[in-house]
């Protein structure tokens, strides 16, 4: 998930780990104590905080999606929502689209910083939602300091630990196992310091659940309404790939895509077009870019290519979590063809809502066949809706939200 925030972890991880410790101490040390009665918000309705490293913008990465439907939920259930960014910036499009969801924004240029807006909040803090384990180190020890009766969870965005050690695994490289265990010291740390947390997928808390089997995990998903969508497989053509470079599977996957995979394709579909879409560095754009491959880059609105391309494609061979872009293109009604790791808690079985393929050859050969099956593009079109109705809606993600975060009586 999320290309961008995961570049923002990946470029700031070790320095962020390293003073998170530092910034717990000094923060409850230069603040004066919490007050016996901590002064109360205005707003009637109780507060639920949260932080997570950056500030959401949807047209980034699906985390994002995910962050601000997550928002609106906890609206409806009677939350007054305030979001904090650990980076301390927003910019002003970021700033806008929280507040015509009605969240507050603290911690970034003129607005208050999270200490004081504890002091002045503790007594109406339901609870606080902390997004990824880094950002959960920095932050819970004070907010356990201002306000010890709030319910706090972690929300893992996806387990760290497993994708690191997956993509260390594809590398082969030492160095990138040796820090992925030390995430998954830390990231466990972090699950047995909250009161709860979220994970993304079955497979993931099951993983918990054998790690930490007193812990208390539950599954809060990818969340998507069914959007519109251009009905059968008639004048459609290509692939389309969605995902940003700063997330690093999706760059795997997609040099996979056109230096591996494609060449084959074409082999029986030679005039077989591929989009590409998301934040795409120069560098990587001129050695992809190739007859028949189009380099996009981030765009704001899917709708046109997804009712234009015959499938979407997911060849991860590393991360973990759920797979924004499988959930994005189901929701449009276009197939798609995955990796086992692209399927993971996705509820896909192969040749049921997707077609799932391993390897170079088999991957190429899944894409030829929906190319040029209309009854199977049909069937898993049809499924693929069915798939995110089941699974993947707000009204699944409501209920788990309310057993974690429950609502004042009446």
């Amino acid at each position: 998930m999320g290309g961008g925030l995961k570049s923002f972890a990946n470029r700031g991880l070790k320095q962020t780990l390293a003073l998170a410790g530092q910034r717990l101490r000094s923060a409850t040390a230069m603040v004066p104590p919490a007050p016996a009665q901590p002064m109360r918000a205005p707003a009637a309705c109780p507060r639920l905080l949260v932080i997570d490293a950056v500030t959401p913008d949807r047209t980034r990465d699906s985390g994002s999606v995910r962050l601000m439907a997550i928002f609106e939920l906890l609206a409806q259930q009677g939350f007054q929502v305030t979001f904090m960014p650990d980076s301390g910036r927003a910019s002003t499009a970021e700033a806008a689209a929280l507040a015509a969801q009605g969240v507050e924004l603290i911690g970034t240029g003129g607005r208050p910083d999270l200490p004081d807006w504890l002091r002045r909040n503790a007594g109406v803090l339901a609870g606080a939602l902390l997004c990824r384990h880094y950002v959960a180190a920095h932050h819970l020890g004070l907010i356990r300091h201002f306000a010890p009766s709030a319910t706090v969870a972690l929300d893992t965005v996806d387990l760290h630990f497993v994708r690191e050690r997956r993509t260390a695994t594809l590398s082969g490289n030492r160095r990138a196992r040796a820090s992925a265990a030390r995430t998954r010291r830390r990231e466990l740390r972090q699950v047995r310091a909250c009161d709860a947390t979220f994970v993304v997928s079955g497979p993931e808390q099951r993983l918990l659940h054998r790690l930490l089997p007193d812990a208390r995990i539950r599954v809060l998903s990818n969340i998507h309404p069914l959007l519109p969508c251009r009905a059968g497989p008639d004048g459609r053509a290509g692939m389309l790939f969605v995902g940003g470079f700063g997330h690093p599977p999706n760059r795997d996957a997609v040099h996979w895509l056109v230096e591996e995979i494609l060449p084959r394709v074409r082999q029986q579909v030679p005039d077989m077009p591929l989009h590409l879409v998301g934040d795409i560095p120069d560098a990587d754009a001129t050695a992809l870019r190739r007859p028949g491959v189009v380099v996009h880059g981030r765009i704001d609105d899917l709708g046109p290519l997804m009712a234009h391309a015959r499938m979407a494609v997911a060849p991860l061979r590393a991360g973990a979590g759920v797979k924004g872009k499988v959930n994005s293109a189901m929701s449009h009604g276009l197939p798609v063809v995955v990796t086992p790791i692209a399927a993971e808690g996705m509820f896909i079985e192969d040749g049921e809502q997707a077609l799932v393929a391993d390897g170079t050859g088999p991957f190429a050969a899944a894409v030829v066949r929906l190319d040029r099956d209309d009854t199977l593009w049909q069937r898993l079109s049809d499924a693929g809706r069915e798939n995110i109705r089941r699974h993947f809606s707000a009204e699944n993600a409501a209920q788990v939200l309310a057993g974690v975060f429950p609502s004042r009586p009446g």
